[in-house]
């Protein structure tokens, strides 16, 4: 027979069950590590969740009132009619008013011999004026008697020049409209001096009664002359009608 020489057998070395161990505690803990994130997800509020947050307000639900009206006991009302009682009234008082309008004339009532009528007395204006009625040659020489106008001056009750009173002259001249306003002083023409004035009608003199007005005014606009109706003539010396306006105050 043969021999054999035998081997001795390789041992074979058996893992430590300590590390299935561990692998077992892992997986247990990753399960409830989930299973706490999942439990807080889904309820913030639960009693693991170490920071949970602010609660939010709730509605406060309060009881309604109720009306706590007690009726009131009737209270007596007389029946009885009062009769009213006649009382004098006083009639009412008239007040006068004060006069809203200036009167344009003063007067003072005056009696005369064997008459009961009164006699008004108008207001004199704070000017005057001297009309005449002369050639215009004196003002215009080398116009002879192809010119018709009107000029003048205005003077206070000493005869000195007032300047920048407002002269009107309006009417009508022939069938035509005249409206002109000028200044004293506003004429150089040494003839009528420093205050004078001067309105120019035509080429030629005409004859016309009454249609032709003249008036003075102050600076303010105030009228210091009422309405002076003037006539005109044909004559060549008459052509020029001079006026001379004097302010009294």
């Amino acid at each position: 027979m043969d021999t054999y020489d035998l081997k001795p057998e390789p041992k074979v070395k058996r893992k430590s069950p300590i590390w299935n161990i561990l692998t077992v505690l892992v997986l247990l803990s990753t399960c409830g590590v989930l299973y706490y994130f999942y439990t807080i997800f889904t309820n913030p509020y639960s009693r693991f969740n170490l920071f949970p947050p602010v609660p939010l307000p709730t509605k406060l639900l309060t009881a309604s009132p109720t009306s706590t009206y007690i009726p009131l006991e009737p209270t007596w009302t007389s029946t009885a009619t009062i009769q009213p009682s006649p009382s004098r009234t006083k009639a009412p008082t008239w007040t006068l008013l004060p006069e809203l309008v200036t009167p344009l004339f003063t007067y003072t009532p005056t009696e005369k011999p064997n008459s009961g009528t009164e006699t008004i007395t108008p207001t004199p204006m704070p000017a005057t004026a001297e009309i005449t009625y002369v050639d215009s040659t004196t003002i215009h020489p080398d116009l002879a008697c192809n010119w018709m106008g009107v000029g003048g001056k205005v003077v206070d009750t000493e005869g000195k020049p007032v300047v920048f009173q407002t002269v009107q002259l309006s009417g009508t001249l022939n069938g035509k409209p005249v409206n002109q306003m000028v200044l004293s002083g506003h004429d150089a023409n040494a003839a009528y001096g420093s205050s004078g004035f001067e309105f120019t009608l035509g080429t030629k003199p005409v004859a016309t009664t009454q249609e032709l007005w003249i008036m003075l005014f102050d600076n303010t606009g105030q009228p210091l002359t009422s309405k002076i109706y003037l006539d005109t003539f044909t004559e060549c010396d008459k052509n020029l009608i001079m006026v001379v306006f004097t302010k009294n105050r």
